[in-house]
């Protein structure tokens, strides 16, 4: 046999370690590039900066510098008079945070552009940054989080869990959300369990990505046989941060509390008949089209599983509406630490 006749299947193998090699030195070469540009643009705005600072330059200088470099530098890119702009406004809502600097340079500037520019606090700055690295978003799945106001719906309606699993899983409350964002599947106003299950399986991309990059899909109608009965588990995925299989039900109406004691049945059926040995207990997730968060509280809090509720929602957000929230949560927070005082 000459070297033509190798299988494709066995040269792959043979070659794989020196592909992953390349593949490893290209991934580092290009984050060291994408490094070294982000601090450049940091300098250049503090360069910037301190001269209208300092009132040695005006607005126009730097329109001028941005001219200068066209002229001398044709093949330079990035450096107009908006961007100069940019990097000054970037260094500027940045300087003397040491919490972020670190996350700056994991990210490219197209990244940070859109984190600075849709971002009104530094606390949702840093929301985003360290999501965006943790999650390896791209541009195409940072923006639809910043237009769903992810950031206000995380911090004014956290995660609605039960005291199981805040003890036995207390990182998931980092992981799961109180309502996900499914407009991507253009569902009418009214539509049945069968139009939101075959619209998540036809556009599961999606639906991971909202759940977040952690989440392995498994199965969906995930058959489960207890006493001779079969049932039927609408969506099975595995989280790996968490260890454990991650049970979803859909409800296309309001969330009642009958609910949780069928959920309950499923993540018992997984653990003693799914789960691996070196698996955590499964999790459940109702998700509904709506709930009451009372009647969600007085539901969760006497549940003996790890399960938590959660809204779909099939529009966007208003954002003006949530960040007046964020306004009214903030407010309240400060009144509060004030009374304590």
């Amino acid at each position: 046999m000459n070297a033509t006749d190798v299988p494709v299947s066995t040269v792959d193998d043979r070659f794989s370690e020196v592909l992953a090699l390349i593949h490893s030195a290209r991934q580092q070469a290009i984050q060291a590039v994408n490094t070294r540009l982000i601090e450049l643009y940091w300098q250049v705005g503090a360069y910037i900066s301190r001269k209208l600072e300092l009132a040695e330059w005006g607005d126009a200088v730097v329109s001028q510098l941005a001219q200068h470099l066209a002229q001398t530098q044709p093949g330079l890119r990035g450096f107009t008079r908006r961007n100069l702009f940019r990097m000054r406004q970037f260094y500027e809502a940045y300087r003397g945070d040491e919490k972020v600097s670190a996350l700056l340079t994991q990210l490219p500037w197209t990244h940070n552009l859109l984190i600075l520019t849709q971002s009104k606090h530094p606390q949702e700055r840093e929301f985003y940054l360290r999501l965006a690295v943790q999650e390896k978003w791209s541009t195409r799945e940072l923006e639809p989080q910043l237009k769903a106001a992810l950031f206000e719906r995380s911090i004014t309606h956290p995660a609605k869990v039960s005291p199981v699993l805040r003890q036995t899983h207390p990182e998931a409350l980092e992981v799961f959300r109180d309502a996900y964002m499914v407009e991507f599947l253009d569902l009418p106003g009214a539509h049945a369990e069968a139009d939101l299950h075959q619209g998540l399986l036809g556009r599961l991309k999606e639906f991971l990505i909202e759940l977040g990059r952690d989440f392995c899909f498994v199965g969906s109608q995930y058959p489960l046989q207890v006493g001779g009965r079969d049932f039927a588990l609408d969506l099975l995925f595995f989280h790996r941060g968490l260890n454990c299989l991650v049970a979803i039900e859909l409800k296309v109406g309001r969330f009642e509390p009958e609910y949780l004691g069928k959920l309950g049945f499923y993540l018992e059926a997984l653990d003693r008949d799914e789960c691996k040995s070196h698996e955590n207990p499964a999790i459940g997730v109702l998700l509904c089209a709506s709930k009451d968060d009372e009647v969600v509280e007085y539901a969760l809090n006497r549940s003996l599983s790890p399960a938590l509720i959660a809204e779909y929602q099939v529009q966007l957000p208003d954002k003006q509406l949530l960040q007046a929230k964020l306004h009214e949560f903030y407010a309240l927070n400060i009144a509060q630490g004030e009374g304590t005082e």
